[in-house]
């Protein structure tokens, strides 16, 4: 050795640090493709929500939309300051890591994880009806339904493997056209059908057997929470988003105007066109081609039904999409931060996008498919076992905004709620604790009414609760302390 040089000699061991290769989510997305894979899920549950909604809420239907938007708006406020504040992918499992601890979270991340796969599955499900109009054995044969509901979701499996940014092109196209559409028929509706005989909405809404009793509005509101899942598409994608303590808040905003006119504007056209009785049963898998058989002229009729087919089916595609980009962005989360094995949050080393997770859930969604080869009644059950897990995630989300703004007032809050009420000297948004009371009360309603989402919701909680236990046991990782 001369001075300080330091030269390598035969016999010398050179050890040399392992060099970690950390992959992270590409930043490519704007407030469009954000807005449409949202919207891919908030506009497209319409089309079969809405039948839903029917089913129990009979001529109280408007109104429990009504009800479910004022619910929307909370909770897309407490996203919007939630995901400006932690711009990370995970959502409300994000907020309540943050808000509260890494059990907490991933409690929160697995009831959403199970909304996310009925979302799927459902969405998937609820294309054929609509391209019935087009071949007959799609919406009357439980089989072949069911099979092209499968391969649709074979194949945004591989779109979504290859790059989040190219599947977000088919979502703002499809997104456009969808929501001209809509806007044109509830236009042509109002004038068409509901303009002539006003009084017919009246009628078919609180006339003798109409109205539902109160448990059956409550649990139209729980069903209407369909919708809901727009807003955690966009809270996941956070991290893949250029500028997102702007872009998301902005996205969201926009997405509680488009929502809150399409549904109340639907609703309203619906019922103006048939009685309740018969949206929920001729219509109940496609109510908006209900709409279109009703328009007074044979020519819109010729015009409305294939365009309603064709634009449903897209939407609905987009749906299952954006599902697909949901679920993979939480699991990519939920493995980062170790709760669940990192082997989810392995990203692709050309298409940087979380492929182990894609394929999984993929593969889980097309499981619960199964049933509808032998009947075409189970999407209501499906529906249902939505809101169980769509309803408890945020009940978290609004909790853990409360539990910041209390254990973390100074954290930086580019998009921070109104409307605040002071206890203790904490700022707590009213939005928030209103959101929390609503969801969780419904929450509880429906596992009191629906037994098949009690049991298949409880049983997926236990199933994941005894995964993590045993997860960070091995790890050797504390079961609440943050392991990241």
């Amino acid at each position: 050795m001369e001075g300080n040089q330091w030269r390598r000699r035969p016999g010398d061991r050179v050890i040399r640090r392992r060099r970690i290769r950390r992959y992270r989510l590409r930043r490519v997305l704007g407030v469009p493709a954000l807005f449409s894979a949202g919207y891919g899920n908030v506009g497209s549950s319409i089309y079969y929500a809405l039948g839903l909604v029917a089913l129990v809420a009979l001529g109280a239907t408007p109104i429990v939309l009504a009800i479910a938007g004022l619910l929307f708006i909370f909770t897309a406020l407490t996203y919007a300051e939630g995901t400006a504040m932690i711009p990370e992918a995970g959502g409300s499992a994000s907020f309540a890591r943050h808000g509260f601890n890494d059990l907490v979270g991933f409690i929160s991340g697995w009831a959403l994880m199970l909304s996310y796969i009925v979302t799927i599955s459902i969405s998937a499900y609820a294309i054929s009806p609509y391209l019935g109009y087009f071949w007959a054995p799609l919406k009357e044969s439980p089989i072949m339904g069911t099979a092209v509901s499968m391969g649709i979701i074979l194949f945004l499996m591989l779109i979504n493997i290859l790059s989040a940014k190219e599947s977000s092109v088919l979502n703002i196209g499809a997104a456009l056209l969808d929501i001209a559409a809509q806007l044109s028929l509830i236009v042509l509706g109002f004038l068409l059908i509901c303009g002539p005989n006003p009084v017919v909405l009246i009628q078919h809404m609180f006339e003798e057997g109409n109205w539902p009793a109160m448990e059956n509005m409550v649990l139209g509101v729980a069903f209407a929470a369909l919708a809901y899942t727009g807003i955690e598409t966009v809270s996941q994608m956070a991290e893949e988003t250029r500028q997102p303590q702007v872009r998301v808040p902005r996205t969201l905003v926009s997405m509680i105007v488009t929502v809150m006119v399409m549904f109340l504007g639907i609703s309203i056209v619906a019922l103006c066109a048939m009685p309740p009785q018969e949206l929920a049963g001729e219509w109940a898998r496609d109510p908006l081609a209900g709409i279109a058989a009703k328009l007074p002229s044979q020519t819109l009729q010729a015009i409305y039904m294939p365009l309603v087919a064709v634009l449903a089916a897209t939407i609905l595609l987009v749906a299952t999409n954006a599902g697909l980009l949901g679920i993979s962005r939480l699991a990519f989360s939920l493995g980062m931060h170790r709760q669940m094995p990192s082997a989810l949050n392995r990203v692709h080393h050309r298409f940087r996008t979380p492929y182990v997770s894609i394929i999984i859930f993929c593969l889980i969604a097309l499981l619960i498919l199964v049933p509808g080869f032998f009947t075409s009644q189970f999407f209501v059950d499906l529906g249902a076992l939505y809101t169980f897990g769509a309803l408890l995630s945020f009940a978290f989300a609004h909790a853990s905004i409360v539990s910041l703004r209390i254990k973390n007032p100074q954290l930086p809050r580019p998009f921070k709620l109104g409307l605040n009420i002071n206890i203790k000297g904490h700022d707590i948004p009213l939005t928030a604790i209103l959101g929390l009371v609503a969801t969780s009360g419904i929450w509880v309603v429906i596992i009191i009414l629906q037994p098949f989402s009690r049991l298949v919701g409880f049983s997926w909680m236990l199933l994941g609760l005894l995964a993590y236990y045993l997860y960070r046991r091995r790890e050797h990782l504390s079961l609440t302390q943050k392991a990241s």
